[in-house]
C-alpha cells in the first residue's frame, strides 16, 4: 500500500475599503507609487505586497484556484507571498504599494 500525503498551501487576496485612520496607521502615502495603463499580464508575489488604489479598475485571477478578485479606487487590496495570477487592468491604475507582512 502506498500512502501519498500532499499538503495544499492555500493562499488569498483579501479586499477592504479602509477608513482614513486605518490607512493613516498603516502609513500608506509613505509607501511607493505605481501606474500601468490597459493591459494584461501574468505576475507572481515573492513577498507579500499590499496596495491602496487611487485610480483604475483592475481583475486579478489567482492561477491555482482561479478566484477572481476586482478592485477599484478606495480598494485596500492584499496579494499573499507565493501568489501565482494574471492581472487584467481594465482602466488605468495608480496605486501606492509595500512589500511586507501587514495586518489588514
Amino acid at each position: 500500500m502506498k500512502l501519498v500525503i500532499s499538503h495544499i498551501n492555500v493562499v488569498e487576496m483579501k479586499k477592504k475599503i479602509p477608513t482614513e485612520e486605518e490607512l493613516n496607521e498603516l502609513g500608506v502615502k509613505s509607501w511607493g507609487i505605481w501606474e500601468k495603463e490597459k493591459s494584461v499580464f501574468d505576475w507572481s508575489y515573492s513577498d507579500t505586497e499590499t496596495c491602496y488604489i487611487l485610480e483604475g479598475e483592475i481583475e486579478v485571477t489567482d492561477n491555482s484556484t482561479g478566484e477572481k478578485l476586482e478592485f477599484k479606487k478606495g480598494d485596500l487590496v492584499q496579494f499573499p507571498k507565493g501568489l501565482e495570477c494574471v492581472w487584467n487592468v481594465k482602466k488605468p491604475v495608480k496605486k501606492y504599494y509595500n512589500f511586507g507582512d501587514l495586518k489588514i
